[in-house]
């Protein structure tokens, strides 16, 4: 079984959530996050937070996954400081509904000092709260980004455990670990971290902390970073004891700390009936409907 902690599925279609399944993910989460166009009204949050806790939920279900989330205002769109401010005061609408896993994903892009104010009052909203925190390290001067923002956290009096520093390399590593916080590592083609690579870090500092994930999304990427990652570890001789800490273990060790996410929501599910409807819509599109259970779970016979 696996975990991708970290999945943009409103960027996927259905067929993702069917060939994840196959592929041994039995849940997901995906965190609030800039859809690729400037956003131009808070009303446009509203409606992406509500698909977050509403329809995609209830779509990966149909599959046999569980899904789950992560709320908050992203970085790069904290420079628009009149709409980030509209936002701000939407998170706690939606930061306690059910399958929100933690405040994210939050943190810096281009360190700006909008972001700096958007990400201290989010981790202030999640000090408040008493929740986790999934930190967004940035493209450009990742080091120092991950750094200030583990500062920063320490700084609202954020646990280090209750934090999941997200977007991790071979630069950042050490400290984040050194500093008591989780380190997650997205498996992207051609950027942020590469499977190969992967198998090196994981084979040098052990599996304490250490989380991979996929954050597929509307760009080139994989929804399938995970499995493939596992597969590669265990081809390169990494125990499969680290494996399954790396790629299921560690993601729900640090999510259940909510008490929104635990095991047996996928260990003891209810069958799956394509026929059941979400405000009206189905995920099927005119297809037939299937009545399975979890391990059987085909679109068709």
């Amino acid at each position: 079984m696996f975990i991708d902690p970290h999945i943009h599925m409103c960027s996927r279609t259905t067929y993702d959530y069917l060939v994840m399944r196959e592929y041994g993910i039995v849940a997901v989460i995906e965190p609030a996050f800039w859809l690729g166009q400037p956003r131009t009204n808070a009303g446009t949050f509203k409606d992406y937070f509500s698909s977050l806790v509403g329809w995609e939920r209830f779509r990966a279900s149909q599959f046999g996954i569980q899904h789950y989330c992560t709320i908050g205002l992203n970085p790069k769109e904290a420079n628009n400081e009149a709409l980030a401010a509209e936002v701000i005061e939407l998170l706690p609408l939606y930061a306690c509904k059910e399958g929100v896993v933690a405040i994210g994903e939050i943190g810096y892009d281009d360190m700006t000092e909008a972001e700096d104010k958007y990400f201290c009052q989010q981790l202030a909203l999640a000090k408040e709260l008493d929740m986790l925190v999934l930190i967004h390290t940035p493209h450009r001067n990742k080091k120092a980004g991950a750094s200030r923002s583990m500062d920063r956290c320490i700084e609202y009096g954020l646990d280090p455990s209750q934090v999941i520093i997200d977007h991790n390399n071979e630069e950042t590593v050490e400290e984040v670990l050194g500093r008591g916080f989780w380190a997650a590592f997205t498996i992207y083609p051609q950027t942020k971290m590469g499977n190969a690579r992967m198998v090196e870090v994981v084979r040098k500092y052990g599996r304490d902390r250490i989380i991979v994930d996929s954050s597929a999304d509307w760009g080139i990427s994989d929804p399938l970073a995970v499995p493939k990652t596992a597969q590669l570890m265990l081809d390169r001789g990494i125990p499969e004891e680290h494996v399954r800490a790396v790629c299921y273990e560690n993601a729900l060790a640090a999510y259940s700390q909510t008490g929104q996410m635990q095991a047996s929501d996928w260990l003891n599910p209810q069958s799956i009936d394509q026929r059941q409807l979400f405000n009206g819509n189905s995920v099927l599109r005119g297809q037939e409907p299937g009545i399975k259970s979890v391990s059987d779970y085909v679109l068709i016979e």
